[in-house]
């Protein structure tokens, strides 16, 4: 054990700062670039030596974002808007979730989406059912 912890020490001080928490946004794009780097390195091979690293590293960065830089609560509208905007499909072309009437009282929030219709819109655009899930609201906004 005292080889390992000597081959430790002596690399310790180039990989130390790769496993603090970045405390600034310099800090966080150097993380990102170090990743950028170990990801080419390792590719797809879970066996590669430094893929527990790469992970670790993912890990960091997936922290500061949660804290820094949280993703917005969507609605299952606003995700839907969103997707028929950047993939340029209008009310009439939404088969998954009916005819247009349908479509614009779903858009309008005066009706909400079927589990069916989110099946059928996770599919066609390649996201996950939990893309349309309502955010969570707290007892009093119900």
């Amino acid at each position: 054990m005292s080889a390992i912890l000597d081959q430790a020490a002596m690399h310790w001080p180039h990989i130390a700062p790769l496993l603090t928490e970045p405390e600034n946004e310099e800090g966080y794009d150097a993380k990102v670039e170090a990743l950028d780097a170990l990801l080419d390195m390792v590719g797809d091979d879970e066996d590669h030596p430094l893929a527990g690293l790469a992970a670790r590293l993912g890990d960091i960065i997936e922290a500061y974002d949660e804290e820094h830089r949280p993703m917005p609560e969507a609605s299952s509208v606003d995700v839907l808007r969103y997707l028929m905007e950047s993939h340029g499909v209008t009310q009439r072309h939404m088969p998954e979730i009916g005819p247009q009437p349908v479509v614009s009282a779903i858009l309008a929030g005066k009706r909400s989406l079927n589990w069916r219709q989110i099946c059928g819109l996770s599919k066609r655009f390649g996201v996950p059912t939990d893309a349309f899930k309502e955010p969570y609201r707290s007892e009093h906004h119900r």
